[in-house]
C-alpha cells in the first residue's frame, strides 16, 4: 500500500504540472506570436514480482509477468508552433510571419534570440527594435525624413523620403528557421533561444522556399484555443481528483488494518 501512495502523489504531481502549463497557455491568449505548450509523460520503472516463463507447482509454465508500475513523471513540455490567426493592425511596422520562420534578435549582450513577435518600434537612433529596444537583424536604419514605411513580402524595407519621387531601399529583413524549433528554449519577453536540441539557425530570404512570407501592417495572434484548453483543464482536474480518491482510499485500507482484532 506505500506503493500505492507513492504512485498517487506522482500522478497529482503531473496533473498539477499539466494545469500550470494550461494555466500558462491562458494567460498568453492575446501575446502576439505565443505558441502553446503542453506536457509530455512516462511511465516509471516496472517492479517484476514474478518473471516469464517460469514453471509452477504443476509443472506448467507460466506465459505472463507479474509487473507493478511505480508511477508517472513529467519528461518534457512540448511547444506547438502552428500558425496563429493574423490580425490587421495597419501599423506600418507591425509584420506578421506567415508560414514558417523566426526573426532575428540582438540583444545587449550581442547574443541572439529568436521571436514571432513582429510588434516593432523605432528606436532614438532610427534602428527597428523590439519593444524591448532589442535591434532587430539584420540591423535597419530609418532616414529621420521618412515619410512612408513599405516592407514586402520577401523583406524588402522601401521608404519614402521627403523631397524625393521614388522609394529607396534601405535594407533587407531576413528569416531563422531550425530543424527543430521545438527544441528551443523559451526565456521571456516573446524571445526564445538557440539550444542543442533545436540545431544551428538557417538563415533565409522571407517568401523562399521553406521560408514564410512577411505581412505588413499585421501581427500573428497566439496560438491558444480557449475551449481546447478548458477541457483540457477539466480532464486534468478529474485526474487530480482521481489520484487524490487513491490515497484516501489507501489510508482507508491503512485504517482497517490498523483496527483488526485478534
Amino acid at each position: 500500500m506505500n506503493r500505492a501512495l507513492r504512485i498517487a502523489a506522482s500522478g497529482m504531481y503531473a496533473q498539477q504540472l499539466n494545469v500550470d502549463l494550461i494555466a500558462h497557455n491562458l494567460a498568453n491568449v492575446n501575446t502576439v506570436g505565443f505558441k502553446k505548450s503542453r506536457p509530455e509523460f512516462q511511465d516509471l520503472m516496472y517492479q517484476t514480482m514474478r518473471v516469464s516463463a517460469q514453471t509452477n507447482d504443476h509443472n506448467i509454465q507460466e506465459p505472463l509477468e507479474l509487473q507493478v508500475g511505480t508511477g508517472v513523471v513529467p519528461v518534457a513540455t512540448l511547444k506547438n508552433f502552428t500558425q496563429g490567426d493574423i490580425q490587421t493592425t495597419n501599423n506600418p511596422l507591425d509584420i506578421a510571419i506567415q508560414g514558417e520562420g523566426f526573426f532575428q534578435i540582438r540583444r545587449p549582450d550581442g547574443t541572439y534570440a529568436y521571436t514571432r513577435d513582429g510588434t516593432f518600434k523605432v528606436s532614438s537612433e532610427g534602428m527597428l527594435v523590439t519593444s524591448q529596444g532589442y535591434i532587430v537583424e539584420p540591423g535597419i536604419a530609418l532616414p529621420t525624413d521618412v515619410t512612408n514605411i513599405t516592407i514586402a513580402r520577401d523583406g524588402t524595407v522601401e521608404v519614402q523620403i521627403v523631397g524625393q519621387t521614388e522609394a529607396t531601399k534601405i535594407g533587407q529583413l531576413e528569416l531563422v528557421k531550425f530543424v527543430n524549433p521545438a527544441g528551443l528554449r523559451s526565456i521571456g519577453n516573446n524571445l526564445l533561444v538557440e539550444t542543442s536540441a533545436s540545431g544551428k539557425p538557417l538563415i533565409g530570404t522571407p517568401a523562399s522556399e521553406g521560408f514564410g512570407e512577411l505581412i505588413q501592417g499585421a501581427i500573428e495572434s497566439s496560438n491558444v484555443d480557449v475551449v481546447e484548453e478548458m477541457v483540457s483543464m477539466i480532464v486534468a482536474q478529474r485526474a487530480y481528483e482521481i489520484n487524490s480518491k487513491t490515497i484516501k482510499t489507501v489510508d482507508d485500507m491503512f485504517t482497517m488494518a490498523n483496527n483488526l482484532k485478534r
